[in-house]
């Protein structure tokens, strides 16, 4: 699964079918596009235009995908968009189980209004397609919209008017879409697919991660040994508390560094990467950035969470893709 958040609006509307006007747009980091920029508003208004939005939303080619997108009940902006395999036909549990798990995502976040796109045969996507309207019925949550997409050509699972919707599908090109110029204009790159988006992000192996590993493990015994002598000393602070108290002087000092254009020691990246499992760690990162030096922040968390160590990937990486 693949999720992420945008402020896209994602209400296709019919029968004009390359409308578009200013709606929000995200740009993802590293090849894709990035959230953190002054944002550029592109209105999802048709089938055409949400097909031409979701590489963009994804930053990758869709491919064998399901995406599911919730929107914001107030705003009808985009506010979650998943991402699943397309499941094997012959396993229709599978699909049921999908549907369940993303419904399941989006009433938690007490989204109201949703579209789906299934990549693939209507043998493999119709399934989904059906569980995803079941589900989202008893979750009182309307699937405006349910297409699937093959072969440049889009069907729709909802609409069964003829005219607007012909039984062997309705031709559509993206890459000249204005939802798509816009995107690439602001600076969006999409990625061939979901493997080499993962690489942007993947683990560092070799000395760099073996040295990583040294790291993070030499500054977990560094806290717990001043835990203790401060607990001897008669001050009794606990490990939490002082990695946040740490971590946000070792925050500071890493964006200022990455903002004049250089880098962290191994030694401070696995403190940072400890760091930045507590909450207020975190706050404090999200609050100091600005758009002025998103390149810097960008290159910050990337390499962070490239460098960190299972069990401390998720902040810098979330990090990595948070509005500001």
């Amino acid at each position: 699964m693949t999720p992420n958040t945008t402020a896209a609006s994602a209400r296709p509307r019919r029968p004009r079918p390359d409308q578009s006007r200013a709606r929000q747009a995200p740009r993802f980091p590293a090849g894709a596009l990035d959230a953190r920029v002054p944002p550029l508003r592109v209105r999802i208004g048709s089938p055409t235009s949400l097909l031409s939005v979701i590489p963009g939303l994804l930053g990758f080619d869709p491919g064998h995908s399901i995406v599911v997108i919730g929107t914001d009940p107030r705003t009808a902006q985009v506010r979650v968009t998943l991402r699943y395999d397309v499941p094997d036909p012959h396993r229709p549990r599978v699909a049921t189980a999908l549907a369940s798990h993303a419904i399941g995502l989006l009433t938690a976040q007490g989204i109201t209004s949703a579209v789906a796109v299934g990549y693939g045969p209507d043998a493999a996507v119709a399934p989904v397609a059906a569980a995803l309207r079941e589900c989202a019925a008893k979750a009182e949550i309307a699937m405006t919209e349910l297409l699937r997409a093959e072969n440049g050509r889009y069907w729709s699972y909802v609409c069964v008017d003829p005219a607007c919707c012909p039984p062997e599908g309705t031709p559509f090109d993206i890459a000249d879409h204005p939802a798509a110029r816009a995107l690439r204009a602001a600076g969006g790159h999409v990625l061939a697919d979901r493997t080499a988006l993962a690489a942007t992000v993947a683990a560092v192996g070799g000395p760099t991660g073996a040295a990583m590993r040294r790291a993070t493990k030499d500054s977990l015994a560094q806290v717990a040994r001043c835990v203790t002598r401060l607990d001897e000393a008669g001050t009794h602070v606990s490990m939490a508390r002082l990695t946040a108290a740490l971590g946000q002087v070792a925050v500071r000092d890493a964006i200022q560094r990455y903002r004049a254009g250089g880098t962290v020691s191994a030694e401070h990246a696995a403190w940072l990467t400890i760091a930045l499992a507590q909450v207020r760690v975190r706050d404090d990162a999200w609050a100091r950035m600005v758009p002025k030096h998103q390149g810097a922040h960008l290159r910050l968390w990337t390499e962070l969470t490239r460098l960190a160590r299972p069990g401390y990937v998720a902040a810098p990486a979330a990090l990595r893709y948070c509005r500001r």
